[in-house]
């Protein structure tokens, strides 16, 4: 599963999920942007860059790496990472790292050089199979929880984030892009399984106002046109049986042909 494009995806459309994670107020996303960084001159790139839009030295830079993998010299190379940055652009920010682990277990024991950060409040590392009730009350953070989710819950999670969307988020738009996130995750977690499957599993009607119902739509439709005018209907009969125009039938029968 692709984790790091997953969180990129959510902290650069909703950065109020990052701070929620955190126990930040959501709002406190308004004044920041999410970024990914390489460092020149070196092999480091940082995961992501909360930078606050205002360029003010009272509001700290956040550093955020998603850590899916065991890797017994990661707070090494963590660490490393953001000191570069900061002799690199100079800045006089103060600064936070938040690290995403998706269990405990994967937490390396921290070299004894590095155990007086982790002392202070500048390092926070986030469990996410430990988030516990949040995810009931956050929508934001259930998307979050649905990244480490076992197959077995995956689906109803999925549906109960995909209302709790409708029923919270006014916005079409907005609505439209967290639903996405949320079937992108279950993509993820299903790699083998058809759109037309993952469909099945939650239930057309859940599905029906979103990008990825109509592209099964758009599929199933293309799939019957070639076979509704072997039986000998004209374009036109093709047409109505679909509820479609005469363009349509002619558009997909020449992206078929081709």
């Amino acid at each position: 599963m692709r984790t790091d494009s997953i969180f990129y995806q959510l902290f650069q459309n909703f950065p109020s999920i990052f701070f929620e994670l955190i126990g930040e107020s959501a709002a406190t996303g308004n004044n920041y942007q999410f970024t990914s960084v390489e460092i020149k001159q070196t092999a480091f790139r940082i995961d992501g860059l909360f930078l606050p839009y205002i360029n003010s030295s009272d509001q700290p830079i956040y550093f955020v790496e998603v850590q899916f993998q065991s890797d017994s010299r990661f707070y090494s190379r963590f660490f490393g990472e953001i000191f570069l940055y900061f002799r690199q652009y100079d800045l006089p920010n103060d600064w936070r790292a938040v690290v995403l682990y998706p269990q405990r277990s994967l937490d390396p024991e921290v070299p004894m050089q590095y155990r007086g950060l982790l002392l202070t409040q500048q390092v926070q590392r986030v469990y996410l199979d430990e988030l516990g009730e949040e995810t009931d009350r956050s929508l934001g953070v259930g998307v979050v929880k649905l990244v480490v989710e076992s197959k077995e819950t995956t689906v109803e999670l999925a549906k109960q984030l995909i209302n709790k969307a409708e029923q919270e988020i006014a916005d079409e738009a907005i609505q439209s892009k967290i639903i996405e996130l949320i079937e992108t995750i279950v993509f993820y977690k299903f790699p083998q399984k058809s759109r037309q499957e993952i469909a099945e599993m939650f239930g057309f009607s859940e599905l029906k106002q979103t990008r990825v119902y109509q592209e099964i739509k758009e599929e199933a439709l293309l799939e019957a046109v070639p076979r509704l005018l072997a039986l000998g209907l004209t374009m036109k009969q093709v047409a109505e049986a679909l509820s479609l125009s005469v363009e349509q039938v002619q558009e997909a029968t020449k992206q078929i042909s081709d």
